[in-house]
């Protein structure tokens, strides 16, 4: 099924849409993977030194923060290689 579709798209010359789509894909899951990262590490932070857990805490925020942005940046972009 999903080779008919990949099929279409190459035969109908919109290439662009297929790669735009699997980037924003890809974007996404390696932005979770990263996220899901710093949780893991955070904790593990904060198990070995539980008097610094409001510093982890924020340093984890921060970051995750701007993963989730550079990450919205880069499939805004896939969606305007899509629809433009």
């Amino acid at each position: 099924m999903l080779l008919l579709v990949l099929l279409q798209a190459v035969v109908k010359a919109e290439i662009y849409r297929l790669g735009a789509t699997i980037s924003a894909g890809i974007i996404a899951f390696a932005a979770s993977f990263g996220i899901s990262k710093i949780g893991t590490q955070a904790i593990n932070a904060t198990a070995r030194q539980p008097e610094a857990a409001n510093d982890i805490r924020t340093t984890m925020i921060v970051s995750a923060a701007l993963i989730e942005g550079v990450s919205l940046f880069g499939v805004i972009v896939c969606l305007m290689a899509f629809f433009f």
